[in-house]
């Protein structure tokens, strides 16, 4: 596989699963949305967004109908979208639900949270499993409810536990942002089939953690 091309799970009339390398913008020019267009020979079109220096699973249609009703169950929150994160120290409790009003600057590109509600302020909110714990360190299993900007990085941030390697948000530590698209269900767009992937991350600051382990 050359270096520039992107692994494909699945891949069908309507639409492709495929596994985002950290580092590449999911849409727009030199993303991982033209890298498909040049593998495949045809058009996708993006129905989520994943933060670009995030790896891990992404879905596009390969049609407009098909990228609208995605795009319909992304906004109605059928679609499940599920996450492995490094965060510094941990939560109190293993298991927990974080809601948070948040406001993106988009002149600075960063998300603040805000007590108060207002224009461009928008709720967001976050189920959470602790995997494995260490001294300085937890793993977690994140299910969106919602899916803001950097709403992963930021919630556990405000809290004091940022994502590993998110200098942007207050890590200390020089690595990868340690963040992981690990599992995406949803309805086929065309067919209604029940589609449910699931990919642990895999060498580089992952190594010996519990990942496989955070399947079910």
């Amino acid at each position: 596989m050359s270096a520039c091309e992107i692994p494909i799970l699945r891949q069908d009339g309507a639409l492709l699963v495929c596994v985002k390398p950290a580092g590449i913008p999911s849409e727009g020019e030199n993303s991982v949305q033209t890298l498909l267009e040049a593998q495949t020979g045809g058009k996708v079109f993006p129905v989520h967004r994943l933060d670009q220096a995030a790896g891990g699973l992404m879905v596009y249609a390969k049609t407009a109908q098909a990228a609208a009703r995605l795009s319909e169950d992304v906004r109605e929150r059928r679609f499940q979208k599920e996450y492995f994160a490094l965060i510094s120290g941990g939560p109190e409790e293993d298991e927990g639900r974080l809601v948070d009003l948040l406001y993106h600057d988009r002149r600075k590109n960063k998300v603040f949270p805000v007590k108060n509600p207002r224009k461009g302020v928008r709720e967001a909110a976050l189920t959470y499993r602790v995997i494995e714990r260490r001294e300085n360190a937890s793993l977690v299993r994140v299910a969106l409810e919602t899916g803001r900007t950097h709403q992963i990085r930021v919630q556990f941030a405000s809290r004091g536990m940022p994502l590993l390697g998110d200098g942007k948000y207050g890590s200390r530590a020089k690595c990868p942002l340690a963040l992981w698209s690990c599992r995406l269900a949803f309805a086929h767009p065309a067919t209604g089939e029940s589609i449910d992937h699931f990919l642990p991350p895999e060498g580089g600051i992952w190594t010996g953690w519990s990942v496989e382990g955070g399947q079910t």
